[in-house]
């Protein structure tokens, strides 16, 4: 960055890095600070009567406030676990008569965001606050870019920036200024966690599978293609992983399961990323009413492990995880709330429907994707509690198998919670005749000009051919699942860095969209 796009604080700070190099203090330490409490340790339990534990404290966080008394300074640190104050004395950390020290570098050449290292021992301050008397300090990392001022007032921190450009983009600066935002993201690993501990602790598997995929299978969406040199052919980034995990049930595996990094060109909202994470898992001899019961109790669990209730606030609304959940048809479920029947439809007359309630239609959208469209406008909005929506139209769900007792549909549910889908699980096809016949309508519509139809997957049949015993599987969108447990309305909210435009060159406006 040349000197030309720096503010006047970002000048300053760089020539005190060089008044400290000037006096022999390496900014930047390559040697290990020992660090034996944190803030949060020493906050909670120091007291007068166990003082004698607190005794030799070697400490290290982020300058957040400095208040400077003359000879002596109170400054506030700030660690992975909270924030504590501390107390500098000119005369404890400079015993000699070489004031340098304090004088010029803890008073001068120090700023709010500088991580340092400090010793000394625990004390209560005539204002009551527990806190750390300096003995020694040591600079561990000098900050060049200062942060952007926080407000408080009455006990809650008000951050200057709004822009959602700070926050997604600046996820690092965004976290020190705000580290209550650190919950959100510790919720997200325990809700992961517990749902590895559920799979495991039921006998799954867990098991990777390729991120690069000749073919972009197990799911109708626009994939993102790229190039590999040494072989000098086109690879996708994978949307679903659901066809290599039924590989491994093929292979003999009998409960599989994958938290998959998926990739789908799209479009980006407040509910989708481009890259976002999906759990799959696929188990041998079971059924979609099993799956029904599975991921109910699932989802009970996660949400007494992350609120100790199953009734889990989000936005003005209280959810519901207890199981059993309530089960509807897709077929009811447009009936309902459209008043037209569509069971019995054909491609025409489903077009002529979604005229007449004002959707949107394109050529190359055949029965499926029409049902789909109108389900999305017109019924998605309304389940609110976790709700199983089944029973879908074959044309919807080319990897399905059969209903044993519904002609013309096939044993799938969604999960649908507050007006979203969360999961998609099917009694898995393991009839590689009918699953031939699903990918060539499935060319079909491609040919039509759907970009999200399935291609042929010539390996997975022939792994079908080989037999594939009776197959559950399900899809549970991660990210939007941590938004609900989360309260947290967009998910760039659960992902540390969401993906956003490049930023322009140095000098020019930066935008932020989605």
């Amino acid at each position: 960055m040349s000197i030309a796009h720096l503010s006047e604080q970002e000048i300053i700070r760089r020539e005190k890095r060089q008044e400290l190099e000037k006096l022999g203090i390496d900014p930047y330490p390559a040697e290990a600070f020992p660090v034996t409490h944190t803030a949060t340790d020493i906050k909670n339990n120091f007291s007068e009567e166990n003082k004698d534990r607190f005794t030799d404290i070697s400490f290290a966080g982020r300058i957040m406030s400095i208040r400077d008394m003359g000879k002596a300074s109170f400054a506030v640190l700030q660690d992975h676990s909270g924030r504590i104050q501390i107390y500098v004395k000119r005369d404890d950390i400079c015993t000699g008569e070489d004031k340098t020290l304090y004088n010029t570098i803890w008073k001068k050449l120090l700023d709010i965001g500088d991580i340092i290292g400090v010793k000394g021992y625990g004390f209560i301050t005539k204002t009551g606050e527990t806190s750390i008397h300096v003995t020694a300090f040591i600079i561990l990392s000098k900050s060049l870019k200062p942060l952007p001022v926080v407000k408080e007032a009455e006990g809650q921190s008000f951050d200057a920036v709004t822009d959602p450009e700070f926050r997604y983009r600046q996820r690092y600066a965004h976290l020190v200024i705000n580290p209550q935002l650190k919950d959100t993201f510790i919720k997200r690993t325990t809700m992961i966690n517990t749902i590895r501990d559920f799979l495991n602790e039921h006998g799954a598997l867990e098991v990777d599978t390729p991120v690069l995929q000749s073919i972009p299978g197990g799911a109708a969406a626009r994939p993102f293609i790229t190039h590999h040199n040494a072989l000098d052919i086109p690879l996708y980034l994978r949307i679903a992983n659901e066809l290599y995990l039924k590989r491994l049930i093929v292979g003999g595996f009998d409960w599989v399961y994958e938290f998959s990094r998926n990739f789908r060109n799209e479009g980006m909202d407040r509910t989708h990323n481009p890259e976002f994470t999906i759990l799959e898992f696929y188990v041998a001899y079971k059924d979609y009413f099993w799956m029904m019961n599975t991921t109910e109790n699932l989802l009970e669990q996660v949400a007494i492990t992350l609120h100790n209730t199953t009734d889990v606030p989000v936005g003005d609304k209280m959810l519901n995880f207890k199981a059993p959940f309530k089960r509807v048809s897709i077929y009811e479920a447009v009936k309902e709330h459209t008043g037209i029947d569509i069971s019995e439809m054909d491609e025409a007359a489903l077009r002529d429907t979604c005229k007449k309630l004002h959707i949107e239609t394109t050529p190359g959208m055949g029965r499926g994707k029409l049902i789909d469209n109108i389900f999305g406008e017109k019924c998605e909005k309304h389940y609110i509690q976790p709700t199983f929506i089944i029973d879908y139209p074959v044309e919807m769900s080319p990897l399905t198998k059969k209903h044993r007792s519904k002609a013309g549909l096939v044993e799938r549910f969604e999960l649908m919670i507050n007006g979203k889908e969360i999961a998609n699980a099917y009694s898995e096809l393991n009839d590689p005749v009918d699953q031939r016949e699903r990918f060539e309508e499935q060319v079909k519509l491609m040919e039509r000009g759907d970009e999200e139809a399935m291609f042929i997957d010539h390996d997975f049949l022939r792994a079908l051919e080989y037999g594939m015993p009776p197959t559950a599987g399900i899809g549970i969108g991660i990210d939007r699942l941590c938004m609900l447990l989360t309260n947290q309305p967009s998910i760039q909210d659960v992902l540390f860095f969401p993906q956003m435009r490049p930023e322009k060159r140095e000098g020019e406006d930066l935008r932020f969209e989605i």
